[in-house]
């Protein structure tokens, strides 16, 4: 593949650039402030400029990096224009931006934004991340924006989206050749949404897979490359208008990555050297013949690393032998006999991409194969932790084997076929046991029907208990004399905080690996069944911003991790933890509980988000831990009640604390309060620096509606350039505590937001518990409404905000 190539169309010429004789410093363009070609506007923080360039012999308006790097946007790609020195862009009477070619005196509009019905007072701004917009000048109001309209490069925020009710899209589009802008052939688009993948295609024919999106990766690109997806975030829109949105940022603004559809229908991800002060390839999508979509055909597999590259699904052969065997697989394959609806087994291929249009069933392993046993047109079925049971059924297209990554496919194939086989020793037994099974359940009905219900609900309870170890025990890789001596018998020094269950200790494995260690204390006021309950939900879990656990006896995996408290918000080594930091680590909570929320099939409610349950390993990235307290939720629930009432003073939201109702804007409730405590570094359940003021939800109300709300900064940050960023993250943050569930936005909202400068916010209304109240040296407090409606005090953890 010839990169160079590839590369061309992405890179402004020196010598076009060095024609440029007249620059200007300013991003904005104003009615009376119109671009002349040669002149150029440049974003606040120089990173972006935008002007008139000419590949060849035709002049088009678009945006690029600094000097002698790639162009990430073209206007006017189908309506060049010849004689570049005539080129003009400006706002015009109506308030549209135009690009108008003025060779001759009557003038020729060339391209607009096409907008009607707007104000005419309007500016067009080049923004630090890339994106030109036309605002309103009176409201600040986005009419347009080029993110909304990309070409055929993916810039960090910039959101490639679908919506699954209208199908409008927002996508990339090739050029045509590698010096002509306008429209290519191949497009790049988010499809199939019930398990998101990218699309790339040739026309309206499939030419690249990504397969699904796990909340971590897309499962049909090789595990050698999962890295190079560190950043990329997919947000399912489902409460505003159906729209999913895939799009990549990095806590790092150092880092300078995009992704250019290229015109040969390639992905290439392109990073700044720094030290050869060129751009590097990162990634590229179709390294070999098996990316392209369905090379081997219908139930055919591709691999790389065999000879021919294509061979049959087991239990299949050629569909046409002759063409095969001339390696063209376009035919496929097709079943060596047919299937029967019993007397089935399956044959586990590892390491695979998933075929094309699979159908989503279950959140369970367990029932995912029985599910596909109990369906006759069921081919296939393969699971994964991050998005639940996918079945198939009909052709099985676009199978890829990998060396690492991808997950296991079950392909369904006839007994015989899987190495079973039938046993008439085996029938034999299966019917005296099953005999057996029913005299002994008949007796034990029998007995049953003479025991006491306290007795029965006593063995319940043990044998639910039981239930529960053996699943733990399936988890386990541990023995307690490994982890005594990885924490130094759990060495007080070892010890890394104090949480409801009991004490969490730092430890050291003999392979160097750290570890946190989390032991139940016989005085813990939360018992064995929450215990549990924590370690099922994590297993349960994966994602990035989310601790992962490596078996019991309870271990949760963080590297060089600290907790994050008040003394964590600076570093180990007492720098000062930076605005960037903070906000990445804001960011990455955010996305911990989009994943918890609305990416993972089970939708968890966590119910007692802290500081203290927030884990940082060695890069400072965030990991919410405890799911002591999680909810699962069905996909179908909105809200649930509870008559026991659990979590912490200061972050549970009026709803939860009141009526006990608890959804997923509690825990939105607890994001806020995460985001006052970490900008101010303040505490939030004992903040006393205001007379008038319960807490700080209440200190940061008062300061916004005296005008004042930069007060609330920790002075510790210092003098920095992004008070406008950080005075947003408050604004979202006291959005996120309104009083009323409603008003709340949802994960995926505060995600937009946080991620978008361009996303207008709406003025917050009043937060809950406004005034001081009494109660918080409580050591511990909860609420279980009884019959009456009355409520009494029952255990619900202070946790103490000290350094770990």
């Amino acid at each position: 593949m010839e990169l160079t190539r590839h590369f061309i169309h992405l890179t402004v010429l020196l010598l076009v650039l060095l024609s440029i004789s007249v620059a200007t410093s300013r991003d904005t363009i104003t009615p009376s402030h119109p671009l002349n070609e040669p002149e150029t506007l440049s974003s606040n923080n120089g990173m972006f400029h935008l002007g008139f360039f000419t590949p060849t012999n035709y002049s088009y308006l678009g945006i690029w990096y600094m000097s002698n790097t790639p162009v990430v946007w073209v206007a006017n790609r189908d309506q060049p224009i010849k004689n570049s020195s005539s080129a003009l862009l400006q706002i015009s009477e109506d308030g549209n931006l135009v690009i108008m070619d003025n060779a001759n005196s009557n003038g020729i509009l060339v391209w607009s934004t096409s907008l009607s019905n707007i104000s005419s007072n309007t500016t067009a701004q080049l923004l630090n991340t890339g994106n030109l917009v036309l605002q309103e000048n009176t409201t600040g109001r986005i009419l347009w924006q080029s993110f909304q309209h990309p070409t055929n490069t993916l810039l960090q925020k910039m959101e490639l989206s679908t919506n699954k009710f209208t199908g409008k899209k927002v996508k990339l589009t090739s050029w045509r050749t590698p010096q002509d802008p306008s429209m290519g052939e191949f497009s790049l688009s988010l499809e199939r949404l019930s398990m998101p993948e990218e699309f790339v295609w040739k026309g309206v024919q499939p030419y690249w897979r990504s397969g699904p999106w796990n909340g971590v990766t897309f499962l049909g690109i090789p595990g050698n490359n999962i890295n190079n997806l560190d950043g990329f975030y997919l947000d399912r829109s489902y409460d505003d208008n159906g729209t999913y949105y895939l799009s990549f940022n990095f806590a790092n603004q150092s880092l300078l990555l995009i992704c250019v559809l290229t015109d040969d229908g390639n992905i290439n991800d392109y990073y700044w050297d720094y030290v050869k002060k060129n751009w590097s390839i990162a990634w590229i999508a179709i390294n070999s013949e098996c990316d392209v979509y369905g090379k081997c055909g219908a139930s055919g597999i591709c691999d790389r690393t065999s000879e021919p590259i294509c061979s049959c699904l087991p239990g299949f052969e050629p569909m046409n032998s002759s063409e095969w065997n001339r390696q063209n697989w376009s035919s496929g394959c097709i079943r060596k006999k047919a299937l029967q609806c019993e007397d089935n087994g399956f044959v586990m291929l590892e390491n695979s991409k998933t075929a094309d249009f699979a159908v989503w069933s279950s959140p369970t392993e367990y029932d995912c194969r029985t599910q596909c046993i109990r369906n006759c047109s069921c081919e296939a079925y393969a699971y994964d932790a991050g998005i639940g049971c996918m079945l198939w059924a009909g052709s099985l297209i676009d199978i890829q084997r990998f060396s690492t990554g991808g997950t296991d496919l079950y392909i369904r194939v006839p007994n015989s076929d899987s190495g079973k086989k039938k046993n008439t020793v085996t029938v034999i037994i299966a019917v005296t046991v099953t005999v057996g099974v029913i005299v002994l359940v008949s007796c034990i009905f029998i007995l049953w029907k003479r025991t006491s219900r306290k007795d029965v609900d006593r063995a319940n309870s043990e044998s639910q208990g039981r239930v529960q170890k053996n699943e733990l025990l399936e988890l386990s890789q541990f023995e307690f004399e490994r982890l005594a001596i990885a924490t130094n018998n759990f060495h007080l020094n070892n010890k890394l905080g104090q949480g409801g269950f009991g004490p969490v200790y730092k430890g050291t494995l003999e392979d160097g690996q750290e570890i946190a260690v989390k032991r139940l204390s016989r005085a813990s006021g939360q018992g064995q069944e929450e215990f549990m309950n924590e370690v099922l939900v994590i297993s349960k879990l994966q994602h990035r911003n989310l601790v992962r656990l490596l078996g019991c006896y309870i271990a949760e995996r963080y590297s060089n991790s600290f907790l994050l408290n008040f003394n964590a918000i600076s570093d180990p080594s007492k720098q000062v933890l930076s605005w960037e930091k903070r906000f990445a680590i804001i960011e990455g909570i955010a996305r911990g509980l989009l994943y918890l929320h609305r990416d993972s099939r089970l939708r968890i409610i966590h119910r007692d988000l802290k500081l203290s349950n927030i884990l940082l390993d060695g890069e400072l990235n965030a990991k919410i831990s405890d799911f002591g307290m999680a909810k699962i939720f069905c996909h179908t629930e909105d809200e649930a009640n509870t008559r026991r009432v659990v979590g912490t003073f200061g972050y549970m939201s009026p709803e939860y604390v009141m009526e006990g109702l608890f959804s997923e804007k509690s825990d939105v409730f607890s994001f806020g309060v995460l985001i006052l405590e970490i900008v101010s570094k303040r505490k939030n359940a004992s903040f006393y620096e205001d007379a008038e003021s319960l807490s700080l939800i209440g200190f940061a109300w008062k300061l916004w509606n005296d005008d004042k709300i930069a007060g609330l900064i920790d002075a510790e940050i210092g003098n920095v350039s992004s008070v406008a960023d950080i005075m947003r993250c408050i604004h979202i943050g006291l959005l996120c505590v309104q009083e009323l569930a409603r008003d709340r936005p949802t994960m995926t909202a505060v995600i937009s937001m946080l991620n978008s400068e361009t996303v207008n916010l709406a003025p917050p209304k009043q937060p809950a518990f406004m005034h001081r109240q009494t109660m918080l040296d409580t050591d511990s407090s909860s609420h279980r409404t009884r019959s009456d409606g009355s409520h009494s005090i029952n255990y619900l953890s202070l946790t103490n905000m000290q350094g770990r």
